[in-house]
C-alpha cells in the first residue's frame, strides 16, 4: 500500500513540508520541475510565489511542452512570453523540452502506444519533479500527476498519438472512444515514469478546483473550497488519493460531474493494471 503525504497548508512551506516528507531527494546535474504554464487568460495555475521555494531548493528548471491544440503556447517564442507574463522566468530557467525538437521513449506493456514522443530536452534531465495543480479536465475529466506526466510532457506529436491511440501524428483525434484516451495517458505517463526510474517524485496541489483545466483560457471559476497538498512516489495512489477527497468534500458536485462525465477514474484502472503504480494508500497528514 502507496503513502501518500498530506497537508492543508497550500503555501510555499507547504509544499516544502511534502517535498520533505515525500522522503527522496531531489538529485543530479539536472532538475526539471514540471509545471502547466496555464494558457493567457486564466489564473488557475500554481503561482510562482508558491512554487519558487521549492524550484529553488531543488536547484530546478521549470520545463514545460508547446500545446498542440493552437493558442499563446503552441510555438516556442509565444510560449516563453506566457512564462514571463506569468512569472515563471523570474524564479527559475525555463526549458521548453520540445523547442529543439522531439525526441521518442518506449512505453512497455501498453495496449495501444509503443512509444511516447516526447520534447528532445526532457532526455537531460537527472531527476524530475511532477509538481501538478488537480482540477478538473474537459476531455479527461480530472488532471493530475499522471496527466501532467503523459499530455504535459509529449511534444505535439506525442499529444496526438495520445489523443489518436498511436495512430495519428498531427490533430486530436475526436473519434478515438474515450476510455482507449485515457489508456493512452496511463501507457504515455508510464513511459515517463520508466524513463526516469526511482529519480522522480509527485506533488499534486488541490487549490482553485475548478472543473476546467489550466490550459482553459477562460476557465469556469471553482465551487469548491481548496483541499491541501499532497505527495507521493506513487503516482496512481496519488491522484486516486485527489479523487477520493473530491468525493468526500461536501462540496465537490460540479467536479464529481465532470469526472463521472468523462468516467475519469478508468485512468486509474488502467494505470493499475499495466503497473504504473496501484489504487491502494494510506495517507498521513504532516500538519
Amino acid at each position: 500500500m502507496a503513502v501518500v503525504y498530506m497537508t492543508k497548508d497550500i503555501s510555499a512551506a507547504g509544499l516544502m513540508k511534502i517535498y520533505r516528507a515525500i522522503g527522496r531527494e531531489a538529485s543530479g546535474k539536472n532538475v526539471a520541475v514540471k509545471i502547466s504554464s496555464g494558457e493567457p487568460g486564466g489564473h488557475n495555475f500554481l503561482s510562482p510565489e508558491m512554487i519558487g521555494e521549492l524550484v529553488g531548493a531543488v536547484k530546478g528548471t521549470i520545463v514545460e511542452c508547446n500545446t498542440a491544440y493552437g493558442g499563446r503556447r503552441a510555438d516556442t517564442a509565444s510560449h516563453m512570453k506566457t512564462m514571463e507574463e506569468h512569472g515563471f522566468s523570474k524564479i527559475a530557467p525555463v526549458d521548453i523540452m520540445d523547442a529543439e525538437g522531439e525526441a521518442s521513449i518506449p512505453v512497455k506493456g501498453g495496449k495501444h502506444l509503443k512509444e511516447d514522443v516526447v520534447g528532445k530536452n526532457f532526455l537531460k534531465y537527472d531527476f524530475l519533479v511532477n509538481l501538478a495543480h488537480f482540477k478538473g479536465h474537459p476531455m479527461g475529466g480530472f488532471g493530475g500527476v499522471i496527466k501532467n506526466m503523459s499530455i504535459g510532457i509529449a511534444s505535439a506529436v506525442g499529444k496526438s498519438l495520445i489523443h489518436s491511440a498511436g495512430k495519428e501524428r498531427t490533430g486530436y483525434s475526436p473519434q478515438t472512444p474515450q476510455n482507449t484516451f485515457l489508456e493512452c495517458m496511463a501507457e504515455a505517463a508510464k513511459g515517463v515514469a520508466d524513463h526516469m526510474g526511482d529519480k522522480i517524485i509527485y506533488i499534486d496541489v488541490m487549490n482553485k478546483l475548478s472543473v476546467d483545466c489550466d490550459c482553459v483560457s477562460h476557465p469556469a471559476e471553482p465551487t469548491m473550497a481548496d483541499i491541501g497538498i499532497l505527495g507521493s512516489l506513487d503516482p496512481v495512489a496519488l491522484d486516486k488519493a485527489c479523487v477520493d477527497l473530491v468525493y468526500k468534500a461536501p462540496d465537490g458536485k460540479d467536479l464529481i460531474e465532470r469526472m463521472e462525465s468523462r468516467n475519469a477514474s478508468h485512468i486509474l484502472d488502467h494505470a493499475q493494471d499495466i503497473g504504473l503504480g496501484e489504487k491502494a494508500y494510506e495517507i498521513v497528514c504532516i500538519d
